[in-house]
């Protein structure tokens, strides 16, 4: 019997790194030889054990993976394609990517886009792929380069690194938004122009401020989002994508009914193949390598419950891929 690594939870609690087998595998039409994942804020959750992310027992952790399909029951799959899977309720319903080894739905596999290598789409992973998902919501809603600042939130992390990096290729003047001093260098080498004290959106001000943001990705929540909208102009739009501040939203109508200001929700786990599909096609050919690479960090799969309190405690920077062999 085969056995390989995962970063498993037998019950509620702490994932830990476990020994399994292939009668551990759930039921799916592809497998595939696993060789990197990458590190989320939802593993942090999941892995810890301090979100209520994993659904049932036993669970494999880990919300993406890429790696070669080594088994396929799919028309549509053979062995030896370069293959990548984000979201749809890995690490919740269905097991992860924190293992070397995962049998999953073939409808859930995205080939690895043109551009980028297996290893390049774990540094993209859910966080990057979330960032170009609402550079694509802004872009609907009407927002284009050259009509103003667009803010980042919670800038110095994954989803906002990626998106940094991607609006100010695209043109954009980009704020960032972060609490940490030491990440004020690294957003600039991304394209940020300017840094934004995360005290500055995090405090409460009035309903509607001054026009300021022409749109932005906001991965906080809570009053900071609720600042961003006030300060957003006159049909200016605002993609939500995340929490870490919270979950509520203390705002008022007014930038909706007076400033037709857009609020657009993002998510990334059930998102529609076709948009999908068309998110990492524009990564591929809109997010600079070079700053993909300058932003990511490769560490084994041994240190993902270490890394999990990391990123948790906001001590992570950029992207963080697992490299499932160590």
């Amino acid at each position: 019997m085969s056995t390989f690594t995962a970063i498993a939870a037998s019950e509620p609690g702490p994932a830990t790194l476990q020994q399994l087998t292939d009668d551990d595998l759930p039921e799916g039409d592809v497998t595939v030889d696993v060789a990197w994942s990458s590190l989320n804020y939802k593993d942090g959750l999941a892995v810890t054990g301090k979100g209520k992310i994993m659904r049932s027992h036993p669970m494999v952790a880990g919300i993406d993976l890429a790696g070669v399909v080594s088994a396929s029951d799919s028309p549509d799959w053979k062995v030896g394609d370069e293959v990548l899977v984000t979201g749809w309720g890995l690490s919740e319903a269905h097991p992860g990517g924190f293992t070397q080894r995962q049998r999953v739905q073939s409808s859930w596999l995205t080939a690895r886009p043109e551009g980028l290598t297996l290893q390049q789409t774990m540094a993209v992973g859910t966080a990057g792929l979330t960032a170009m998902l609402c550079v694509l919501a802004l872009e609907h809603a009407g927002v284009t380069p050259g009509d103003g600042e667009v803010v980042v939130t919670g800038a110095g992390g994954g989803v906002g690194s990626v998106a940094v990096a991607v609006l100010a290729s695209l043109g954009h003047t980009v704020a960032a938004s972060t609490g940490r001093a030491e990440t004020h260098d690294y957003l600039r080498s991304l394209g940020a122009t300017t840094i934004v004290d995360r005290a500055e959106l995090a405090t409460a001000g009035r309903p509607l401020d001054k026009e300021r943001w022409n749109g932005g990705v906001d991965t906080v929540g809570s009053q900071t989002l609720a600042t961003v909208l006030a300060q957003t102009r006159y049909r200016g739009a605002v993609a939500a994508c995340g929490l870490a501040g919270g979950n509520d939203l203390p705002t008022t109508v007014l930038p909706f009914i007076l400033r037709n200001v857009a609020l657009l929700g993002v998510d990334s786990v059930s998102c529609p193949t076709p948009v999908r599909a068309e998110a990492w096609r524009r990564l591929g050919t809109d997010l600079p390598t070079d700053l993909l690479d300058a932003m990511t960090t490769v560490e084994p799969m041994s240190k993902v419950p270490e890394l999990a309190e990391q990123i948790l405690a906001g001590q992570t920077r950029g992207r963080v891929v697992v490299d499932t062999s160590a």
